[in-house]
């Protein structure tokens, strides 16, 4: 999953963790569970800046049963 960052603020950012919520989606559309995982944010960014990153965000085969699938629709981030 590539996100984008983009520093709107006046002062860099120095650190932070961006929080992936990946749905576990049944063969019916229904949504069974979401496993959230966490990473730094590609730290610093400069104010007015913009930075790319790509993560490979997993989830464990047995909390995947046969005919479901995995979608990572949640992305939030906690900046300092």
């Amino acid at each position: 999953m590539t996100v984008s960052f983009r520093n709107t603020g006046g002062t860099a950012v120095r650190s932070g963790t961006v929080t992936f919520g990946t749905h576990i989606i049944g063969a019916l559309g229904i949504d069974w569970a979401t496993i959230e995982s966490s990473e730094d944010l590609p730290a610093p960014i400069a104010a007015g800046a913009k930075k790319d990153k790509t993560w490979t965000v997993c989830v464990d085969a047995w909390r995947v049963p046969l005919g479901m699938h995995i979608e990572t629709q949640d992305v939030s981030v906690h900046w300092e």
